[in-house]
């Protein structure tokens, strides 16, 4: 992750992503750059719009945050069918003892 965080960064500051640039970063963090990690990094982003991809994950990552009070009330009204439920049974129940008992 860090690769990627350190990606973005020079992204953000509008710098080049190379590798000597994602080195220098991942260095400057306190750790052992991996060159092979850095190869792949470099190339995996060659024919990326990063602007694009962070603004896809963003509207990503809204769509279930807009989503969550839909879910708390699907949840809430079946717990409410279940307890309707309860109810239901426990007056068939009451109504079958008092056949049995007259």
């Amino acid at each position: 992750m860090e690769y990627i965080y350190a990606a973005m960064i020079l992204h953000s500051a509008e710098k080049d992503i190379n590798e000597e640039n994602v080195k220098s970063i991942i260095e400057a963090a306190g750790i052992e750059a991996d060159d092979a990690r850095i190869k792949a990094l470099i190339a995996a982003l060659e024919d990326v719009d990063i602007d694009e991809a962070m603004e896809t994950t963003a509207m990503a990552a809204a769509a279930p945050a807009a989503a969550a009070p839909a879910a708390a009330e699907a949840v809430e009204e079946e717990e409410e069918e279940e307890e309707e439920e309860e109810e239901v049974t426990e007056e068939a129940a009451a109504a079958g003892l008092g056949a049995l008992f007259g």
